[in-house]
């Protein structure tokens, strides 16, 4: 008789997340908007960037990886210009959430 087999057993985890810009944001200079989500379990997820509410055109996705405890990583992100008034957001739709969540970036534009 074999002995049983180990599985790795899963819990649902929040994501954690950063939303960020690759160098000091400056008023009218191009930089690169980041919004990384880690840790979370299951890999399902939903990941938005917006400006004023609405969704930012060219976004781009990052494979998707995951730990030895499957908790999973991946970093959306765009390329953007701030603007004086603009209000930049991270809109994250997971299982853990009752309703997807909105972060937003720290910066006084």
């Amino acid at each position: 008789m074999n002995p049983p087999r180990a599985r790795a057993v899963a819990h649902l985890e929040a994501p954690k997340v950063q939303l960020y810009t690759r160098t000091d944001a400056v008023l009218g200079q191009e930089n690169v908007l980041n919004c990384f989500v880690s840790g979370f379990h299951p890999p399902q997820i939903e990941v938005s960037l917006l400006r004023n509410g609405e969704p930012l055109s060219g976004v781009k996705y990052a494979d998707m990886s995951f730990n030895d405890k499957w908790h999973f990583e991946r970093l959306v992100y765009v390329p953007f210009t701030p603007r004086k008034g603009d209000l930049y957001t991270c809109k994250v739709a997971h299982s853990t959430f009752r309703e997807p969540q909105i972060f937003r970036l720290e910066a006084d534009f």
